[in-house]
């Protein structure tokens, strides 16, 4: 097979990463815009390392599935933008999907049996407009643009369907941006959208400040319980996509997590502080809350978003540093060789035992290393948000040897179209 061959195949399960997989002539397939179950024609976009296997795009649907719908966007299809890949699908059926690559992952390397469903976070159907921050790339003309899959080439586009009225009303797609390489829109929940040009090699404006309001609620022991704040978020800063997420996520997390008065409580890769403030909020003046956050930015805003819990401490470290442990092993740019660089200092402010603890890392996971640190803190309780089943599952077996247990699993469309899911998960010793 080579670049731009058709083949007809049968469409077997999904995989990790937005394709379902096929096999021809012994090779494995990865093919986008299909469903398990289908028969289709094939059209290879690109070989694997020494073509072990190849990746696909349907081209022709010659045995739908009962699930295949018409995809609302034009720019939804092969060849087309790559940022949705189930448009093709209603979304009951892609929560389906979801649900499987979760139960795969943590079957395959955690060795755990999950029952999970993917909870849609309450947009209205079908799934559309509901993400808020967006980054269209340029093309040559200076229009706004999204990547198709796999490529750095640019499909202007007069309008994306998932994201927020918000972002499209800012005028960044009818715009000229001649001499940038892409354009960053955010549309918080208060205010307007923040537009920020970003120049060739990453420089960008300045990062305008946008204002989040997050209203959490949740049933507890001693019945309901709310909170509510405002967050300061950096425009081109981390914050969850869909306008529903922050809310439901940390409602879902102190739901299962029950902070108590005068717990101590840590939150790693904290942000702005959006779990710690919540924490900080539930456990009251005798309690203390640690938040850890090594982007500077972020760590500011966290302490200012914590500014009204007096007991609260954030630390502006990279997680593994903070717990003294060796960061993950990198490769020389010269000889290729793995290097593992000095254990650090523990950070001083850093507890040795927590009652409970938050975690939300990048898509890489948590890694063994800090999965062991924070099992030696000894906590009641781990509440994990992950928006990559791998890594969570894969920290979950740590979990596993350093004696925590999975609880409960719950997973999130909070990116509908796409094959996205977050999950959360909590572990108990």
């Amino acid at each position: 097979m080579a670049d731009e061959d058709d083949v007809v195949v049968d469409i077997g399960p999904v995989a990790h990463g937005g394709h379902c997989v096929a096999r021809h002539d012994g090779r494995v397939l990865f093919v986008r815009h299909t469903a398990p179950g289908e028969r289709v024609r094939a059209r290879i976009t690109g070989l694997g390392p020494g073509g072990r296997f190849a990746y696909a795009d349907a081209v022709a649907v010659l045995d739908a599935s009962p699930d295949r719908v018409a995809s609302p966007c034009r720019y939804a299809a092969p060849g087309g933008c790559g940022g949705c890949d189930f448009q093709h699908l209603s979304l009951a059926a892609q929560r389906d999907l979801k649900a499987a690559v979760v139960r795969e992952q943590f079957a395959r390397l955690a060795g755990v049996d999950a029952d999970v469903v993917v909870e849609p976070l309450g947009e209205p159907e079908p799934g559309l407009r509901w993400r808020t921050r967006v980054e269209f790339a340029v093309d040559g003309g200076g229009h706004a643009g999204l990547h198709p899959h796999r490529s750095h080439d640019v499909i202007p586009v007069e309008d994306c369907l998932i994201a927020a009225p918000g972002v499209i009303g800012s005028g960044v797609l009818s715009g000229d941006w001649s001499g940038f390489a892409a354009v960053d829109v955010a549309a918080p929940s208060l205010g307007a959208a923040a537009v920020t040009p970003v120049a060739p090699g990453g420089a960008a404006g300045p990062n305008r400040l946008v204002t989040e309001t997050v209203t959490a609620r949740w049933a507890g022991p001693g019945g309901e319980r709310e909170f509510t704040h405002d967050f300061e978020v950096a425009a081109r800063g981390f914050w969850q996509v869909h306008p529903r997420a922050a809310a439901t996520f940390v409602g879902r997390v102190l739901a299962d997590l029950d902070p108590r008065p005068g717990e101590r409580a840590v939150d790693l890769y904290a942000g702005v502080g959006l779990f710690a403030a919540a924490l900080a909020d539930a456990v009251g003046p005798g309690g203390q809350v640690v938040a850890v956050e090594s982007d500077p930015t972020a760590a500011g805003l966290a302490r200012t978003n914590l500014g009204p819990w007096r007991h609260t401490v954030v630390l502006p470290v990279r997680v593994d540093d903070a717990f003294g442990v060796a960061r993950p092993a990198r490769r020389g740019p010269a000889d290729r060789r793995a290097t593992r660089p000095r254990r650090p200092r523990r950070a001083p402010l850093m507890p040795d035992t927590a009652d409970l603890v938050v975690l939300d890392p990048p898509r890489t996971g948590a890694g063994a290393e800090v999965v062991r640190a924070i099992a030696a803190l000894r906590p009641r309780a781990v509440a994990y948000v992950a928006c990559d089943p791998a890594a969570l599952a894969r920290d979950t077996a740590t979990f596993a040897t350093a004696g925590y247990a999975l609880g409960r699993l719950a997973a999130y469309d909070a990116f509908p179209m796409t094959h996205h899911v977050e999950c959360l998960a909590t572990f108990a010793p």
